[in-house]
């Protein structure tokens, strides 16, 4: 799988902001047919924004517990 990369993340965010305006003006003038394929794009845009936070987070220790072993009867 492909991921993002972190480093473009705020071209994304232009991507996504300039994504909303387009929206905004389609709807507007009534191209309704054009401000479905922008939500689309609109999605994708957002989709690899909420995958880029979601792996630079910084990951919490997850506790695993002690280890037992068992002994034979």
């Amino acid at each position: 799988m492909l991921w993002p990369d972190p480093s473009q993340r705020d071209r994304l965010v232009e991507i996504r902001d300039n994504l909303l305006a387009r929206i905004a003006e389609a709807g507007r003038e009534g191209r309704h047919g054009e401000v479905e394929g922008l939500r689309v794009s609109l999605a994708g845009a957002e989709d690899k924004l909420s995958q880029i936070d979601r792996r630079t987070t910084t990951p919490t220790p997850v506790a695993l517990g002690m280890p037992t072993t068992v002994r034979g009867t």
